[in-house]
């Protein structure tokens, strides 16, 4: 069982969210593989729910599992450490205080576990207080070097930058991806990302060096009707990606 995302020449791998294990296979092959599809834990009533049916998930896509919290919810760490602890899975989704439960529960350092943080309305600062707690606090204003290198010393792989709104914090987002190249971290944009904004914000971060990206595109390509991610997107996103790298 992989235990790393497939990235389009090593270096992008798309994070989409997957409605049924259907729709994660043809996804998954929509995108030839650099793809990590997103189930819900906040869609579960149980752990034992949540391990059995993302097992399905698993078996049907080579392991491209990312197990979600569910629009960011704080209050859903525990149960994405518990889970992923026995799944196993490529990719983790977690709150800023929530990245040391979950490597230390994987017990392994190859699944991307990345850490949440927010834009702040300053250049070079982040906001760190994303968990349960933390969320209902002041903000935790620190920067960007910081949330990073304190991301590292817990175990995480990668800052999960959210709530993006597209491009409305291009230039604060220009120096978190500046910051990730030089402190060799990976990147993970979230939030209001479109088939319309999608180059540009990848093009931000593989000029500045990133060395692994994962844009998560979630609610612009979904069907209202179906729920499902669409395919045909997942595809036209795949080819956006492969002209960035050109």
């Amino acid at each position: 069982m992989s235990l790393q995302p497939n990235y389009l020449e090593n270096r992008l791998c798309l994070n989409v969210l997957a409605n049924s294990v259907e729709n994660a296979q043809a996804c998954y092959e929509a995108a030839e593989g650099h793809v990590v599809l997103g189930v819900l834990s906040k869609n579960y009533a149980s752990d034992e729910l949540a391990i059995e049916d993302m097992k399905k998930y698993q078996a049907a896509t080579n392991n491209a599992l990312s197990v979600g919290l569910g629009a960011g919810d704080p209050n859903q760490s525990q149960m994405v450490s518990r889970i992923s602890a026995v799944l196993q899975p490529q990719h983790v989704n977690q709150v800023f205080t929530g990245v040391g439960t979950s490597r230390a529960l994987l017990n392994q350092e190859e699944t991307i576990v990345n850490g949440l943080v927010s834009p702040t309305g300053k250049v070079g600062f982040v906001n760190i207080a994303t968990g349960p707690l933390s969320l209902a606090a002041p903000e935790g204003i620190v920067p960007i070097e910081t949330a990073i290198k304190l991301l590292k010393d817990m175990g995480g792989s990668s800052v999960k930058y959210f709530p993006m709104k597209g491009l409305a914090h291009k230039e604060e987002y220009i120096a978190v991806a500046e910051a990730c190249a030089a402190y060799d971290f990976y990147l993970e944009p979230t939030g209001g990302i479109d088939l319309e904004n999608f180059t540009e914000i990848v093009q931000i971060a593989v000029d500045a060096g990133v060395k692994k990206i994962i844009p998560h595109v979630y609610s612009s390509i979904i069907d209202k009707e179906t729920g499902d991610t669409k395919p045909e997107d997942v595809k036209a996103l795949l080819g956006m990606m492969k002209k960035t790298l050109q």
